[in-house]
C-alpha cells in the first residue's frame, strides 16, 4: 500500500506548519485547509504559498461551512488537527467536533489525529480550575470521535521545547535567564521536553501505523526526560555561569492564581500539575498507550543540550 494522503486542519499555527513539514518530507501526499476567515492574516497567508511551493495542495474550506469541509476530507486518508489550544494564543479545541462530523459524514477517513499535543486529557480529570477547561474540551471531542466510530491516535507530546526548555520554564518568558531563576519546589521532578519538529515528526510516523491505530502515542525520548533543576544545569554549563536560585513552594505559588487574568490562571494551572505533581511521568504507560521513541527509534531526536545552544 501507499502513503496516505494527510489533511492538516490548522497546517499554518505553531505545531501545525511544522507537521505539514513532515508530512512532505516523509513522502506523504499533503493537503492544507485555507479558510476564508484567514482575511488579512499576510504571515498565514504566505505560509500557505510556501507549502504550495513545496508540494502541498491547498484546499479551501471553513468550520462555518460543513458542506467545504466534508469535500475537503474525502480527498484524503488521514486528518490531523493542530488548531491552537493554548489560552495565550487561541483556544479553538471546542470546533474539532464540527470537524469530527464532518468525518463522519465523508465515511473515507482511516485515521483521524485531533488536536492534543501536549498533557494527556485522559488522565486530568483531577486538574484544577480554571485550567482544566483544555482537558476537558479535548475529551469531549475524543468523546465525539469514539461514539462516532472513526479510528484515531491522540499524540501526548508533553511540553513544546520553545515554551518550556527554552526559557529553562520561567512564566513569562521564551528566552533563558543569566542571573536569576525561578525553581518550583525544589525542581527534582521529571518532565519531558521536545523540539517540536520532532513532535512532528513522530506525528506523521504513527498515521500509517497499524500499531498505533485506537491509541495514545506519548512521546518520551529518554535523554530529554529533565527535571527543571536538570534543565538549568544543562544552561548553566552552557554559559559557564551558575544562576541565583529562587525556591517557590507549592503553597507560594498557588497564591499567584488569584485575581490573574484568565489567560494565565490556565497557564499556572498547568505549571502546576506539570512541576508539582510530575503529572507528565509519574505513570507507566499502560495498555491502550504506545512510546513513540521505542516504536521509531530511528528519529535522531533533538536533546535539550543542543537545543539550548541556539539562545546562548
Amino acid at each position: 500500500m501507499g502513503k496516505s494522503k494527510v489533511l492538516v486542519v490548522g497546517g499554518t499555527g505553531y505545531i501545525g506548519r511544522r507537521i505539514v513539514k513532515a508530512s512532505l518530507e516523509q513522502g506523504h501526499e499533503t493537503y492544507v485547509i485555507q479558510r476564508p476567515e484567514l482575511g488579512l492574516q499576510i504571515e498565514k497567508l504566505q505560509r500557505l504559498l510556501s507549502f504550495k511551493k513545496q508540494g502541498a495542495h491547498i484546499v479551501e474550506a471553513s468550520f462555518s461551512d460543513h458542506k467545504s469541509l466534508v469535500d475537503a476530507i474525502k480527498k484524503v486518508d488521514v486528518v490531523i488537527s493542530a488548531i491552537s489550544g493554548v489560552h495565550i494564543r487561541s483556544h479553538s479545541i471546542g470546533l474539532q467536533i464540527k470537524l469530527v462530523d464532518a468525518i463522519k459524514e465523508a465515511g473515507n477517513v482511516k485515521r483521524f489525529l485531533p488536536s492534543e499535543f501536549g498533557l494527556d486529557p485522559a488522565r486530568m480529570g483531577h486538574a484544577l480550575e480554571p485550567g482544566r477547561v483544555t482537558f476537558d474540551d479535548k475529551m469531549a471531542v475524543r468523546k465525539a470521535i469514539e461514539e462516532a466510530n472513526i479510528p484515531f491516535t491522540y499524540i501526548s507530546a508533553n511540553l513544546f521545547a520553545g515554551y518550556f526548555a527554552g526559557s529553562l520554564s520561567q512564566m513569562g518568558s521564551f528566552v533563558p535567564p543569566r542571573d536569576k531563576v525561578h525553581l518550583f519546589g525544589d525542581g527534582s521532578l521529571k518532565a519531558i521536553f521536545l523540539d517540536e519538529y520532532d513532535v512532528a515528526t513522530y506525528t506523521i510516523k504513527t498515521i500509517d501505523d497499524p500499531r498505533t491505530l485506537n491509541k495514545t502515542v506519548y512521546l518520551r525520548p529518554q535523554d530529554n526526560i529533565l527535571s527543571q533543576g536538570e534543565l538549568i544545569g544543562i544552561w548553566e554549563k552552557l554559559i559557564g555561569k551558575e544562576l541565583e536560585k529562587t525556591y517557590i513552594p507549592p503553597e507560594g505559588f498557588l497564591t499567584t492564581l488569584k485575581g490573574l487574568d484568565f489567560k494565565l490562571q490556565v497557564a499556572i494551572g498547568h505549571f502546576y500539575h506539570i512541576f508539582y505533581e510530575g503529572c507528565l511521568t509519574n505513570f507507566e504507560i499502560g495498555e491502550g498507550g504506545e512510546e513513540a521513541s521505542k516504536l521509531y527509534p530511528e528519529v535522531n531526536y533533538t536533546r535539550m543540550d543542543e537545543y539550548l545552544k541556539a539562545y546562548v
